[in-house]
């Protein structure tokens, strides 16, 4: 990358944390328990709305892989959401009224917490309907991954999203708080994946899998991008472009070894595809506040009319991170 290249994205992020520090102002504490947070601390840090059904196994799941504290900004929730954040000893919660996307679809919020809170500590940066998986994760603590990611001088560590889904309709069975989501959403596509390399930003872009293959047949360039790069041990320099698909300094985003090896790398289980998935997806289809116009929601909206099935017979259902490591779709690298 050339000089001025160079000086451009630099310029951009500064202004993405100026901004960032501006947009501090949306937000209205609801309880800051962040004192409590130790100096090696995991944090998990979260952008939510009307979420209530999902919390409690979420939290369960973070709290068992090691994360230490959560810091939740919670878009006007009408479902209890806040007022069940505002209950749990480990959490920190933000209120807004702000529209989603005025906030660069909840990133500004996100960098901000991340500079305020984030400096010096390893950060996990989801959605509520995402699962961490990595590397001997049914043995090992989230501590485990950053002391070596520590040890080996690695900085940020990249991830695919994986949309899980229920064999039959989405709608065919009902989802209880509480639950595991995986216990319904149990299947994936194991192929049926486009890469390429983002040349300004370095990154990889990921696109495929069931919303290609269902919502997106004919415009599959039009499909979400599945790569994210969820996990970074956080500098206040550092900022998110795009949701958590890229980072600046570029360097960050160079998660891939560029020789034919292969570094470590995870998985994002994404679990929305539950039978609280349409109301949700017209609920935000009304609100217009995602990416392009809403795209996406427009197209979940027109294909979830005939209640469909994301189940097909090229379909795998989830074993364990080992099995996601034969497949291809993560990779322990070097870290044994």
């Amino acid at each position: 990358m050339g000089i001025a290249a160079s000086y451009r994205l630099r310029l951009q992020r500064r202004r993405w944390l100026i901004r960032a520090v501006r947009k501090r102002r949306d937000l209205n504490s609801i309880v800051n328990r962040t004192r409590q947070i130790h100096a090696r601390d995991v944090l998990l840090f979260c952008t939510l709305r009307n979420e209530r059904i999902r919390l409690p196994y979420f939290l369960e799941y973070y709290r068992a892989l090691g994360v230490n504290h959560f810091l939740f900004v919670d878009n006007d929730s009408t479902d209890g959401t806040r007022e069940y954040l505002k209950q749990q000893e480990d959490c920190s919660v933000w209120h807004t009224l702000r529209g989603y996307k005025r906030a660069r679809f909840g990133m500004d919020w996100m960098n901000w917490l991340l500079l305020k809170y984030g400096h010096g500590h390893w950060t996990l940066t989801v959605d509520p309907d995402e699962f961490f998986v990595y590397p001997f994760c049914d043995t090992r603590p989230i501590q485990a991954l950053t002391d070596w990611l520590d040890a080996s001088s690695i900085k940020s560590f990249s991830t695919m999203i994986l949309d899980m889904y229920p064999k039959g309709p989405i709608t065919g069975q009902p989802y209880a708080e509480g639950q595991n989501p995986l216990e319904i959403a149990s299947w994936f596509d194991s192929g049926n994946y486009m890469i390429q390399r983002n040349a300004r930003y370095g990154n990889l872009w990921i696109q495929g899998g069931p919303r290609m293959r269902v919502f997106f047949p004919n415009q599959p360039e039009l499909a979400p991008a599945l790569n994210k790069i969820p996990l970074v041990k956080w500098d206040r320099k550092y900022a998110y472009v795009s949701s958590t698909h890229m980072l600046l300094p570029r360097g960050l985003n160079l998660t891939y070894d560029e020789w034919g090896g292969e570094k470590a790398s995870g998985l994002l289980l994404h679990t929305k595809f539950l039978d609280t998935f349409p109301h949700k997806a017209e609920e935000e289809l009304d609100r217009r506040q995602h990416y392009s116009a809403s795209v996406e929601y427009r197209a979940y909206a027109e294909m979830l009319k005939d209640d469909p099935e994301l189940w097909c017979k090229w379909s795998e259902k989830y074993i364990n991170w080992r099995q996601l490591e034969i497949l291809g779709l993560m990779s322990k690298g070097n870290w044994a």
